[in-house]
């Protein structure tokens, strides 16, 4: 049996005129599938410009506790009622921190010193930022309790949004596929355009 927390992370490509109706329906499946035992949370990354992919996340407490909720009748109403909305659907399954690190089954995972440094830069960032907004704030608290705070406040923005964020933007770089700096330099300037 397995006890650790499993993150099924899925691409789908948005078809043609129908964004609105397909992010409504990502927000009605993350809902759905809220309301299953086990269910952590979820998250939605919207591609960068020029790009119709968006990768869904699903946290779940354990394989099986995902399991019932990738087998329930409703997600496989959920599923059909959706069916029109996207396109080249694709999935992974992963556990620990693994998870975040891994583009498709079977690739191989970044070397450590990697993955250390994809969490540091999105790790440095949110830590200031919120010193920034709370830490006068939170400075007349003991010790434990500031850090109690702050690391709720935190980990569910790392976890679900940042970390994902970070090892997306620096996938290439994380699998030895061409420098990220230049890919993060080509997006900026899209957006800026």
């Amino acid at each position: 049996m397995s006890t650790a927390p499993v993150t099924l992370m899925v691409a789908r490509r948005v078809a043609r005129g129908r964004y609105r109706s397909f992010t409504a329906w990502l927000d009605e499946g993350r809902e759905l599938a809220a309301d299953f035992p086990g269910y952590l949370g979820s998250g939605i990354l919207a591609p960068p410009p020029g790009d119709d992919e968006y990768q869904v996340i699903f946290r779940f407490r354990d394989a099986e506790t995902l399991a019932a909720w990738e087998h329930s009748a409703s997600r496989r109403a959920w599923l059909a009622r959706g069916r029109r909305l996207f396109e080249s659907p694709h999935e992974h399954r992963a556990t620990g921190l693994d998870s975040w690190f891994h583009e498709a089954p079977g690739q191989k995972t970044p070397p450590r010193w990697k993955q250390a440094v994809a969490i540091w830069l999105a790790f440095f960032p949110v830590s200031l930022g919120h010193q920034a907004m709370f830490g006068e704030t939170l400075a007349a608290l003991p010790l434990v309790l500031r850090v109690l705070v702050g690391t709720l406040m935190l980990t569910p923005v790392m976890v679900f949004v940042f970390i994902p964020l970070s090892t997306r933007l620096l996938a290439p770089w994380l699998h030895g596929r061409g420098a990220p700096l230049a890919r993060l330099w080509r997006l900026w300037h899209q957006r800026r355009a």
